[in-house]
């Protein structure tokens, strides 16, 4: 009578949903009724003995497991109320998860003159033990490496929950059980805590915490309004650390942005109006900024294939007042566009693939800023970009492109490099060798207007240039690079086929004849021209301070004098706009009595022959192009010695009859023609001794006729480097221009 009573206590907390099929089993079975009672009472109804076997055995085998379990249920029924993501009634937290050190103490049940098993471990990996020695378990191995989210500690667990591979020897499976821990929000098992952590962290960005499960319906996460140059975007709260379906904004990209904003408005003065293409548009901020900023002079395009960022896309254009038209399909791409020009206001939306929008349509101004690299959108970008349009792309595979990860740029790039001093340059002339040679393909060349490598990014900004012979041009200027190992000088392989008996003699070092084995190694291909254009930069310059953008002021400025490898005090910035407008290939045909309007054409393309006098003209006005690379001072200096301030050392360079200027990839780069042999001898000349670091820069204890001795050798040292590297060059208009842009020091030495 005592089990029957049991029995019945215990299906009495069995759910109804539980009970009913039971109900409709035995009634099928015994269709005159009393069935149920029969299995209850463990009487055998006569003709139904196997099916009443059944219920009586299944019935004793769940009251064992619910008997066991009462004692668990008892010290559960306080902490109950959090939910399963996978479900949509509440459950029991785990018993790993608890509050208190005491709330696992207690389901220990410790006491003194008893051994108790550990609740968190199996009795094969830690026996039952006192309750002194359990204390320290629990709280060493448990408690300590424990996980918190918001009042609870997610306790390690070493119970067979988690599914683990078999083992080798079959004994030994559950003494290698893994531990792991229960995730209190979708009861998730983890097995490394730095893990656990991170997945955390992701509900929390998502707002899947405790208190959002508590609430009925799940409501749609709260977005976050952020403004950048007078437009405001709205993002996920996790922005930062997206999933694969959210939008991403960087907030360290605004530098990017703006320098990409800049060269658009620089092409919107030239012909109006230009039809943009951001072709991951993610929020849409760069596009929103281009409409609301230039208005009629641009027709957006805004494209992802993300549906949830296509959505958020045009929330953020009616967030800043924007009309949006949105199209998904290919066919109604002709549609689209008939309407543009009616509405300044208008954005455009695509939700289709980058290549294929690229491939369907025409643009004036395209922008590639994928995750990672941008080589596998380079042949479609070039495929129908119209001619004197501009493609920029930023590349944020940085690990390949600075040489931290080489296989992958060999894989990517199909360059071989090395680590070097200039790896920033190296990488901008990898991305430039990359775009030159999809141009190629095209039949289209180009002209490199910017190259900008930063921490987290590399911006390259070019200037198509459609027909055969600028293509041949452009693919002639992708050389190798002969780099010394010992002494970090460098040179690009001299043109043509023919393979030297010793390359080695190409380099200005003679570390080869002094050291032992191979010295030299080559990299490339890499672009070998000119990595910025003066009038271009300029002009863009003068686009930042008419938006007022801070930021890529001191850029641009730098950028400029880099491009004339002039100092900063050198440096005007009047008349930004009207200066130097001839100097960009095949854009502007300057006469000398013309307007600054009098050479926009609008809506119209010059002729090939045009172009090609032009691009000849301006590549004699400008063939004294910025040098190649740079050089660190640090790196080259002297040990004991303390070397001379920077600036102080670019002028010691200049007054030598060098050109020189800083360089953005390196804030102490020096960007000069000076060989490195030189450049070592004028460091080292107006460095001090350590223990002479209190006194000025420059030669110490020398009298003045010794020091005026030395500046005429040291004159006669430059002109003697000057002579031979005219010799080295092969461009009679490079010398003239050398001799031509430095007559005052020539006289004064």
């Amino acid at each position: 009578m005592a089990a029957e009573a049991a029995a019945e206590a215990s299906l009495a907390r069995l759910s109804p949903a539980r009970k009913q099929p039971e109900r409709e089993d035995d009634d099928e079975e015994n269709p005159e009724g009393g069935g149920e009672s029969a299995a209850l009472n463990g009487v055998v109804v006569p003709g139904k003995e196997k099916s009443s076997n059944l219920d009586v055995k299944v019935t004793e085998s769940e009251l064992e497991t619910e008997g066991k379990g009462t004692e668990e249920e008892s010290t559960r029924e306080s902490d109950s109320n959090i939910l399963d993501v996978s479900s949509d009634y509440p459950r029991e937290k785990h018993i790993s998860i608890q509050r208190h050190l005491a709330d696992l103490e207690k389901l220990a049940d410790l006491k003194e003159d008893e051994k108790k098993p550990c609740p968190l471990c199996p009795e094969e990996k830690f026996k039952a033990c006192y309750s002194h020695k359990l204390h320290r378990h629990l709280q060493n191995l448990h408690w300590k490496v424990s996980v918190a989210f918001e009042g609870y500690r997610m306790c390690i667990c070493h119970l067979p929950c988690r599914p683990v591979k078999p083992n080798l020897i079959g004994d030994q499976t559950f003494s290698k059980m893994g531990a792991h821990y229960h995730c209190i929000i979708c009861s998730a098992t983890i097995t490394r805590r730095t893990d656990m952590i991170g997945h955390i962290n992701r509900h929390v960005n998502k707002g899947e915490t405790e208190s959002r499960f508590i609430t009925v319906p799940a409501p749609k996460s709260s977005h976050e309004v952020l403004k950048e140059s007078a437009t405001d975007v709205q993002v996920l709260p996790n922005y930062s650390t997206p999933q694969k379906t959210d939008s991403y904004f960087n907030p360290k990209m605004k530098l990017n942005r703006q320098l990409i904003f800049c060269a658009l408005a620089v092409l919107a003065e030239e012909r109006k109006p230009i039809e943009c293409l951001d072709a991951f548009g993610a929020t849409g901020i760069m596009g929103l900024q281009w409409a609301k900023h230039l208005r009629s002079s641009v027709k957006v395009t805004i494209n992802d294939c993300n549906e949830n960022s296509v959505t958020m896309i045009q929330e953020n254009c009616h967030l800043n007042k924007m009309k949006v038209k949105l199209h998904t399909k290919e066919e109604d791409n002709d549609e689209a566009m008939g309407d543009g020009g009616e509405n300044s206001d208008t954005i455009e939306v695509t939700k289709m693939d980058a290549n294929v929008i690229m491939h369907l349509r025409s643009f004036d101004f395209i922008h590639l800023d994928p995750f990672g690299t941008s080589v596998n959108y380079l042949d479609s970008a070039f495929r129908n970009v119209r001619n004197l349009g501009i493609v920029s792309l930023t590349s944020t595979d940085i690990s390949s492109l600075y040489a931290k990860a080489q296989h992958v740029a060999l894989r990517h790039y199909g360059c071989n490099i090395v680590r070097t001093e200039y790896y920033k340059e190296l990488a901008a002339r990898i991305v430039i060798a990359a775009v030159t040679r999809a141009a190629a393909r095209c039949n289209k060349g180009i002209e490199v207007l910017l190259a900008v490598a930063l921490e987290h990014f590399v911006l390259v900004v070019v200037r198509v240039l459609r027909g055969p012979s600028p293509a041949d041009d452009s693919a002639k200027k992708i050389r190798y690079l002969i780099h010394c190992q010992w002494c970090e000088e460098r040179i690009f392989q001299k043109e043509g086929n023919m393979v030297e008996e010793n390359p080695y003699q190409q380099l200005p070092c003679d570390c080869h004849g002094s050291m032992p084995g191979k010295t030299a190694v080559v990299l490339g291909p890499l672009w070998s021209g000119a990595l910025f254009n003066t009038g271009f930069l300029r002009r863009m310059l003068f686009e930042a301070v008419q938006y007022g953008l801070d930021e890529a002021q001191p850029l641009l400025k730098t950028l400029v004098c880099e491009a004339d490898c002039t100092t900063l005090k050198h440096f005007s910035i009047h008349s930004l706009y009207d200066e130097n407008k001839q100097e960009e290939c095949g854009v502007y045909i300057k006469t000398p009595n013309t307007s600054a309007e009098s050479y926009l054409v609008h809506g119209k393309r010059k002729s090939d022959e045009v172009i090609r006098n032009a691009a000849k003209r301006q590549k004699s006005e400008n063939s004294a192009e910025h040098p190649a690379f740079y050089y660190n001072i640090h790196r080259h200096s002297i040990k004991g010695m303390n070397m001379p301030k920077l600036n102080k050392f670019l002028n010691y360079l200049s007054e030598a009859g060098y050109r020189v200027s800083r360089t953005h990839f390196d804030p102490m780069g020096v960007r000069t023609n000076a060989p490195l042999a030189q450049f070592k001898t004028i460091l080292m000349k107006y460095s001090t001794p350590t223990y002479l670091g209190g006194q000025a820069e420059g030669p110490v204890h020398l009298p003045e006729d010794v020091k005026a001795g030395e500046q005429v050798q040291a004159a006669a040292d430059s002109k003697a480097g000057d002579a031979e590297f005219l010799e080295d060059d092969k461009s009679g208009v490079a010398a003239a221009m050398f001799t031509k842009d430095y007559p005052t020091h020539c006289a004064a030495d």
